[in-house]
């Protein structure tokens, strides 16, 4: 993860949203990455609840929330604009997200390529601690959340518990250099407390507390794999480690949504442009629910079908003498 957001182009009303109109931090071989291990879930007849943990405005949300299927459930639990529960989350909220991260943005962003949004938890990842998420119902877990050490010792400590036999759990920043506290905690998970490295990007590191190797041998085998994704092999205290490099060849584009583009959110924009972005978000959002129970509503054929056949002219008659 870098310093700065990417920030989407502008954008015209109207158009399909794509991916990269959404802030964030989250490249091609990640993205490719997510939809390999999520597919091949899918393909095995593999079922499970979907969690991320941190969230920003979207960008791998929306990647995630793809793939859901029948009667699955994917949770979001992020901090969005709400306070931070210690002074040094504080410190690092206000130093990387406080002007841009809100809900509404996350909310309108996500919209722009689904229907319905996921199940949001407002609050620190500390809440789902404790029973607040059932054990043993995921089967893909992304933790962003927090770079503090005790932040993500806790949240691995809620995807052991969460995740499926061969679920997978995708770590952020666990090699950054402005993230020490990601590190000593993800490694110290491999050391001491049975998670097994599957694969690492230059961002993320992807890993299971079931067994890596068949994930492996399918990358190795390059089982629905981009050709620009490259494969080498370490071996880490006696375990075989895939790193992913290369290019952005032969990794395909995240499909285009069916919605129109909504305005993104920079920091550049001022509180009251802000305000205004977030509230045409909501006014968007409420048009869509109002439209979507009118639909439901039972349909008056009588009335359906005078409105079809008869003219222009006696239609328009008609509801002058209603408002009449």
């Amino acid at each position: 993860m870098t310093d700065t957001a990417l920030q989407g182009e502008s954008q015209q009303p109207g158009e399909p949203a794509v991916l990269e109109d959404v802030p964030g931090w989250f490249w091609d071989h990640d993205r490719h990455s997510f939809e390999w291990f999520l597919d091949r879930q899918t393909e095995r007849g593999v079922t499970g609840d979907l969690l991320e943990m941190g969230a920003y405005l979207g960008r791998s949300a929306i990647v995630i929330g793809e793939h859901l299927q029948p009667g699955e459930t994917f949770t979001v639990c992020d901090l969005f604009d709400s306070v931070a529960p210690d002074e040094e989350n504080s410190k690092e909220m206000d130093t990387s997200y406080r002007k841009t991260l809100t809900r509404s943005a996350f909310e309108a962003n996500y919209l722009s390529f689904h229907d319905e949004l996921p199940d949001i938890i407002q609050a620190p990842t500390s809440v789902l601690a404790g029973g607040r998420i059932a054990a043993g119902a995921y089967r893909f877990i992304h933790i962003d959340a927090s770079h503090l050490y005790e932040h993500v010792v806790g949240d691995l400590q809620v995807a052991r518990v969460a995740l499926q036999e061969q679920g997978v759990v995708v770590l952020d920043d666990y090699r950054a250099q402005h993230t020490p506290g990601v590190a000593a905690a993800t490694w110290e998970a491999v050391f001491n407390h049975g998670l097994k490295p599957i694969m690492l990007t230059e961002c993320k590191f992807y890993g299971t507390w079931g067994d890596p190797e068949p994930f492996q041998r399918d990358l190795l085998d390059r089982v629905h794999l981009a050709s620009g994704c490259h494969l080498s092999t370490e071996t880490l205290n006696g375990r075989q480690v895939l790193r992913m490099t290369g290019s952005s060849e032969g990794i395909q584009p995240f499909r285009a949504s069916r919605h129109r583009r909504r305005p993104a959110v920079e920091p550049s924009q001022s509180r009251d442009a802000l305000r205004a972005a977030q509230d045409e978000a909501a006014l968007d959002l409420a048009v869509r629910r109002a439209r979507a129970a009118e639909a439901r509503r039972p349909v008056n054929v009588a009335k359906r079908a005078a409105k079809d056949l008869l003219p222009p002219v006696v239609t328009s008659a008609i509801r002058r003498a209603r408002r009449g």
